[in-house]
């Protein structure tokens, strides 16, 4: 693999620390701006609107632009961002400095991706692509032990110090190890924004939402489970969700090799096994061993999903990667938002702490009928069965149904 996919790994591991990193130090920020534990909650929250809202608008202002500048416009919009959030003096700043963050989030993995697959051979786009989402998995691993653990020491605002620190590596990395690549050939947005005309690119964003959201569905509320279920103790919580990260940095490779080998077929099968770890880890939760294997499982196969929902999504916008590479980015934090809320109602309603869980089976099997049925529709128009619809070329889409 070329020594730049480091770099742009480098960069999501980063932009995974300013998401993940701020929620295990929520209580320490509540306190210092005298706010209650909901509105902190909002740094968290308004982040991944932000972030879906970045990677479709400045997706779209900058696809015209080369690539590689694009990528050190954008690490210098984060660094930018996590230093005001470093020294905000007020609560209003610090949100600020998360949204200008978050802006750059969606557009840095949409433009990275097809940089990324741009830097290897046709048979390994979903490895490189896995690579370089490794940043943001290795930060699922470590972002809130870590993160937490700084602040905790050292005070908040250190944690978004080191962030800035990460920021400026990534920055000067990319500056240097990745190679300049042309802006798309099609730059006008009109043109651009044809893909979504495409039913395929609607059936790739719609199981990016039902992927994500089956998956925080249960995740969001994981540490209600994790102690008023399980019986762990509260201060083992952010340890054991090193386990669920430490999955999903797993899943994220093992499911880049997999969509390289047959794509749909690998989608197919990680929708089903999502849908039956969730169902078996919901009926399991008051088993401690059995909840711990159930939480690596979470995390491995829920995240094995992102480099084959990326893949796909650009083999059907093959002219148009970047634009539908930012709506799958955005789709990603809108299943995040859907599992959450979800997950919420079950709660609210009395199902009890397991009740998540079942949301995010059930958000999973629906997708396992969208994938299914994209497959089999992905054929018919290879075929000639569906000529009206404005697919891609042909050869792409007998690779993307492999």
């Amino acid at each position: 693999m070329p020594i730049g996919l480091i770099a742009l790994a480098l960069g999501g591991f980063g932009i995974g620390l300013t998401e993940f990193g701020i929620v295990g130090l929520l209580p320490e920020v509540a306190d210092d701006f005298g706010v209650s534990e909901s509105v902190a909650g909002y740094l968290v929250s308004v982040y991944a609107l932000s972030v879906a809202v970045g990677a479709l608008a400045l997706t779209a202002a900058i696809s015209r632009f080369d690539r590689k500048k694009v990528l050190v416009g954008l690490m210098t919009l984060f660094i930018a961002g996590n230093l005001i959030s470093a020294i905000a003096p007020s609560y209003g700043l610090l949100m600020t400095g998360r949204v200008v963050a978050a802006l750059c989030h969606g557009a840095f993995f949409s433009v990275g991706a097809v940089v990324a697959s741009d830097m290897v051979a046709e048979n390994k786009k979903g490895g490189a692509i896995a690579l370089m989402f490794g940043g943001l998995t290795a930060a699922n691993v470590l972002g809130v032990p870590l993160g937490t653990f700084l602040g905790q020491q050292l005070g908040w605002r250190s944690t978004f110090w080191a962030i800035t620190v990460i920021g400026v590596v990534a920055l000067i990395g990319i500056q240097i190890l990745v190679p300049r690549t042309a802006a798309a050939a099609r730059t006008d947005l009109r043109a651009e924004l044809a893909v979504f005309r495409r039913g395929q690119v609607w059936v790739s964003i719609l199981l990016s939402i039902l992927a994500f959201g089956g998956v925080i569905g249960g995740y969001t509320y994981i540490a209600f489970t994790l102690t008023h279920v399980s019986g762990f103790a509260t201060g083992t919580v952010p340890w054991l969700l090193v386990l669920f990260g430490a999955g999903t940095f797993i899943g994220n490779f093992v499911g880049g090799k997999a969509a390289d080998k047959s794509l749909n077929a690998a989608l197919t099968g990680i929708m089903a096994v999502l849908a039956v770890v969730m169902g078996v880890f919901a009926l399991t939760a008051e088993n401690k061993v059995a909840t711990l294997i159930s939480l690596l499982l979470m995390g491995t196969i829920g995240l094995s999903s992102a480099p084959g929902l990326q893949v796909r999504t650009m083999k059907y916008a093959d002219d148009a990667p970047t634009m539908a590479s930012g709506a799958n980015i955005a789709a990603f934090n809108i299943g995040n938002a859907l599992g959450a809320w979800l997950g919420g109602l079950a709660l609210a309603a009395g199902y009890g702490f397991v009740s998540p869980l079942w949301v995010g089976a059930g958000l999973a099997l629906a997708g396992l009928v969208v994938v299914a049925a994209g497959s089999m529709g992905g054929r018919s128009r290879v075929s000639g069965t569906a000529a009206a619809d404005s697919a891609p070329r042909a050869e792409t889409v007998e690779a993307a149904t492999r």
